[in-house]
């Protein structure tokens, strides 16, 4: 009969008995499916064999690296697209028996990737679709495209090289906003480039946020004309934009405005991404923190608004080994210092004024966790805008707490020429020295070492010179990295008098590439050969 000539109890039993008629058709057809399995292929043959497998049911926080590592063993893969939002991927073999293999594996076995279970299944597509250059690993692209998804906070080329630098020496990187955010990072060779590309597709830049897609670029090489928030040449830091006809402005004693009319603006500093444990997919030339450190925005309905400063705030300073003047023989190489000053009432810590924003980016890329004195640095940008030099104090080894580098020529980038010459490299164990009167030798520079109660060099190289030359250049090469910032922390733009003569030399020194340590090296094994 119609619902509506029932009674409300006996409708709600014919509608149980509706479900119930529904129930029994479902479990009609579902027992004939079983009855009939024995004819039908399984599932996961039913679309023809192909060289790309469809993987389903990965973890939030699986990366490209995570699959190659799990499914490697089937064999040779070609090319992997991460989908990082629908938990998917497509992994492209170079035979379809490796892809056979891997498919019937996860039918008959769980297969896991990043410690959860994943379902794989052939792909409808023959081969993934990439831009060219991409087909063969070996063809010279070192450029990759990031697609950065879900942005919710600024992206900048600070924020990409700190992510990319420790797993590959990156040259250039340009930012543009052409389907959502994109970038392209050119690093110093392909196999980088892949290394960051496993390590880094599909991971998130901050939690839950800016996760990157990344792919091999079309281009080679990339144009960069200026250096600033969108586009940076790290070989070439003279490129930076300043505006015409304005000269350094006029200094503000409480800054820009109050705070009340700000934002909070950055806040401590805070762990941007943990890199993987394997050590493939890290320079194994150089001493890179597992953690790198980056001050990361305040949540906020919107973008940052606080101005960008050019004052840095460095934390756990050495109380009695480490003052203003070793402050700046340690910051110098990254930027200008204008002021350095102690804080009274945080012991420890200083607050460095450098010429620029881009200035202490740098120095928190290369400066931030490293050890000195046995101490960790915590370097981050400060509220702050300027120095004031206020409660100026006396140090324990009798030096001001506060002291002002703007007209000194021991900084390196006050004019284009300059900052040309310039190559921003990170802590190394090498050393370059340079300006150093020809009278200098070996034995000088050691007992220099030891008067200064520092950790001497286990290896010596002084570079050929013109007999006319007034000084030498060479490498020095420490136990460790950390040896190595010490003595240029004491010993940079040191002093040295010449025997017979009333003026004096600066000793220069510098972080060396390890282009140069090799080089360095190979000079020595090729010498110890001629002799014996």
């Amino acid at each position: 009969r119609p619902y509506s000539t029932l009674s409300p109890k006996r409708t709600l039993h014919s509608r149980t008995y509706l479900l119930f008629l529904r129930y029994l058709k479902v479990e009609g057809r579902q027992s004939l499916q079983l009855s009939d399995s024995s004819s039908v292929e399984p599932d996961s043959h039913r679309i023809s064999p192909s060289p790309v497998v469809h993987v389903r049911g990965l973890c939030e926080a699986v990366v490209e690296a995570d699959l190659i590592d799990a499914l490697e063993k089937f064999g040779p893969i070609c090319y992997v697209m991460m989908m990082p939002f629908k938990r998917q991927a497509l992994v492209e073999f170079s035979a379809v028996e490796s892809a056979d293999r891997c498919v019937s594996c996860g039918a008959k076995e769980p297969v896991y990737i990043a410690g959860q279970q994943a379902y794989f299944n052939y792909s409808t597509s023959k081969r993934i679709t990439r831009p060219t250059n991409a087909d063969n690993p070996n063809s010279g692209n070192k450029v990759l495209l990031l697609s950065i998804q879900n942005p919710l906070y600024p992206i900048t080329t600070d924020v990409l090289y700190t992510v990319c630098n420790p797993i590959g020496s990156v040259l250039r990187i340009v930012i543009f906003k052409r389907n959502g955010i994109q970038a392209m990072v050119e690093f110093e060779s392909v196999q980088c480039a892949q290394k960051a590309k496993a390590a880094l597709n599909g991971a998130d830049i901050y939690a839950g946020c800016c996760t990157l897609k990344i792919e091999y670029a079309r281009p080679t090489r990339l144009n960069v004309i200026k250096n600033d928030n969108e586009s940076w040449d790290y070989t070439k830091p003279y490129l930076v934009r300043r505006d015409r006809g304005k000269g350094r402005q006029r200094q503000a004693i409480l800054g820009e405005h109050p705070s009340s009319y700000s934002d909070n603006g950055y806040g401590p500093p805070c762990p941007l991404l943990p890199l993987p444990g394997n050590s493939r997919y890290k320079l194994t030339s150089l001493d890179v923190p597992d953690m790198v450190s980056y001050p990361l925005p305040q949540s906020s309905s919107s973008y940052s608004g606080h101005a960008p400063s050019s004052v840095a705030m460095v934390s756990g300073l050495h109380p009695s080994k480490m003052n203003c003047t070793r402050i700046f023989n340690l910051f110098c190489l990254y930027g200008n210092i204008e002021k350095v000053k102690f804080m009274k009432s945080v012991p420890g810590t200083a607050l460095v004024e450098m010429g620029d924003e881009y200035a202490v980016d740098r120095a928190i890329t290369h400066l931030n966790s490293i050890k000195v004195f046995g101490k960790r640095l915590n370097v981050c940008v400060s509220k702050q805008h300027a120095v004031i030099p206020s409660q100026v104090f006396e140090l324990e080894d009798g030096s001001s707490s506060y002291k002002d580098f703007a007209m000194t020529r021991n900084n390196r980038f006050s004019s284009a020429g300059q900052a040309s010459k310039n190559i921003i490299q990170p802590p190394s164990a090498v050393l370059h020295y340079y300006n150093v009167p020809p009278c200098i030798s070996q034995d000088h520079l050691l007992r220099l070492c030891t008067e200064h109660d520092l950790p001497g060099f286990v290896k010596f190289k002084m570079f050929d010179a013109k007999p006319s030359s007034k000084t030498i250049s060479g490498l020095l090469e420490f136990d460790s990295k950390t040896e190595a910032v010490e003595v240029l922390t004491v010993l940079n733009h040191y002093q040295i008098r010449i025997p017979s003569k009333s003026m004096r030399k600066t000793s220069i020194t510098a972080y060396s590439s390890a282009d140069k340590a090799r080089q360095c090296k190979v000079l020595r094994r090729k010498r110890s050969k001629v002799s014996s």
